[in-house]
């Protein structure tokens, strides 16, 4: 049996168990991304989530994604998982606002100052 504990939502979280247990969990666990790409032809920032992230980024890249797809090449900066699809979702709104940016940027300093 897996040990969990609560997280910010109030949702269970795995805690550290063994290598087989984890491998063995993983089976059966969907996993949720949150992640933040960075444009390189205007630098900016894009914020989203999803279920595969390979291939969402992949997407990006190739244009299919109408909110991104004048502002590629795209790299893949930064990016979270959840266990749970809410949590991502949560996740991606908090990055999103002041707060959330302003953690990206003190987060992602010593990339973003290269």
């Amino acid at each position: 049996m897996l040990k969990t504990r609560n997280n910010w939502f109030g949702r269970p979280v795995l805690l550290a168990p063994t290598m087989p247990a984890l491998l063995n969990s993983l089976r059966l666990i969907e996993f949720y991304y949150t992640y933040i790409l960075q444009s390189t032809k205007d630098m900016g920032f894009y914020v989203g989530f999803t279920i595969d992230l390979k291939l969402r980024f992949e997407q990006h890249n190739k244009g299919l994604v109408e909110s991104t797809e004048d502002r590629g090449p795209l790299n893949l900066v930064y990016y979270e998982t959840c266990l749970d699809k809410n949590d991502a979702i949560h996740r991606e709104e908090y990055l999103k606002s002041y707060d959330g940016k302003m953690f990206l940027k003190r987060r992602l300093k010593s990339y973003l100052t290269g």
